[in-house]
């Protein structure tokens, strides 16, 4: 399977494809389109989300409500740019501004910015959606909280011990916490902040369930599973870090308080713990896949950092364009999707077939072999 998108913050729309799902797969676009709006909710957004009204209109790869196994090609339209742009000559630190435009050759930072911007996000977040689809028929969940924002963290670590009903209950937060006491305070955080121009960032978690043992690899450095997660999550805009289980834990814990002890029952092979978050040497192995990803503050400050003029060198500070005061919530929603597409993408290589008929039945005969070792 593969993924392209295409599209500027402020053009006329953005564009996306898939490549790789198989035929007779039910396309269920409100489903995708509740994954957008998802995506647009969370306190401290910008007024953009109010004017974005995020649905995907489909151009190709659909016939009758399923998929007919052709690339499937999506737009959406973008509606907050009645803006006027200005070049932007006063990079902002934290961003590709500068970066963009020393590479690409171009006057100014406009261009980069266009395409750099997290509005890309939202196209990733509905051809993850999609995906979404074809790991329900596997009845493989996706599901996200955020555990930190600023220096307000949740008042507990619960991913080794969590449920599908609690995990859902974030969406009723406009912060995506699970910690009531914790959300009262994040919001108070991201209210001061914004009074002072500043923006804040923090941490999320993201923890997919009922995942089969033998997705990724270790044979080679580029198929493992673990490698291949990072990698996706890495590419969001803002995201600085990640662990998975335990993460940066491990390292002040003997190996006896780190590794899963394995045991074995009628229902096959399990743990009592998941400090592993569901991958060992590359390879899933039928926990619950957990990791945590940091995001730093948005690079757009009211209050701007010092920068330099492109044209005249002189020091200046930075410009200002439209942006969020926290996105963290938001970042949780492209997590998840961007980790279904890894994981579609991995259940279609295991298990192969060209309609969700076939490949059904490869994954329940693998199941049943399972059983049988």
């Amino acid at each position: 399977m593969r993924i392209l998108t295409s599209g500027e913050s402020h053009g006329d729309s953005l564009q996306g494809i898939i490549e790789g799902l198989p035929a007779n797969l039910y396309f269920d676009i409100e489903y995708i389109n509740h994954e957008l709006k998802r995506r647009q909710k969370g306190y401290g957004r910008s007024e953009r989300m109010t004017i974005e009204k995020d649905e995907i209109i489909v151009l190709s790869g659909i016939n009758n409500c399923y998929t007919t196994g052709n690339p499937i090609s999506i737009m959406i339209k973008n509606r907050g740019t009645n803006i006027e742009l200005t070049e932007i000559m006063r990079p902002r630190p934290g961003h590709g501004d500068l970066g963009g435009t020393l590479k690409y050759n171009q006057k100014g930072g406009r261009n980069t910015l266009e395409r750099a911007s997290a509005r890309e996000t939202a196209m990733r977040v509905a051809l993850g959606g999609i995906c979404k689809l074809l790991l329900k028929e596997f009845n493989i969940g996706i599901y996200s909280h955020v555990v930190q924002i600023g220096d307000i963290k949740i008042s507990k670590d619960i991913y080794n011990d969590i449920s599908k009903e609690e995990l859902l209950k974030s969406d009723e937060s406009i912060v995506r916490v699970l910690d009531k006491e914790a959300e009262k305070l994040m919001m108070d955080k991201i209210n001061n902040i914004k009074k002072e121009g500043d923006t804040i960032g923090g941490v999320i978690e993201v923890i997919g369930m009922n995942i089969p043992v033998g997705l990724g690899s270790y044979t080679s450095w580029d198929k493992r599973l673990d490698g291949k997660i990072a990698y996706s999550i890495m590419s969001i805009p803002g995201i600085k870090g990640i662990e998975f289980g335990l993460g940066f834990n491990t390292s002040n814990r003997f190996g006896s308080k780190v590794h899963d002890e394995i045991y074995y029952d009628v229902n096959g092979y399990h743990r009592k713990t998941n400090n592993a978050g569901g991958i060992e040497g590359g390879v899933s192995n039928g926990e619950n896949i957990v990791f945590r990803a940091v995001m730093k503050p948005i690079p757009t400050l009211k209050k701007p950092l010092k920068t330099i003029d492109i044209e005249t060198k002189e020091q200046v500070y930075a410009q200002f364009e439209r942006s969020d005061v926290c996105a963290v919530p938001s970042a949780s929603i492209v997590a998840e999707n961007m980790l279904a597409y890894v994981l579609a993408n991995e259940i279609k290589k295991k298990f192969g077939g060209d309609s969700i008929e076939e490949l059904k039945s490869n994954f329940k005969n693998y199941i049943a072999g399972l059983k049988e070792r």
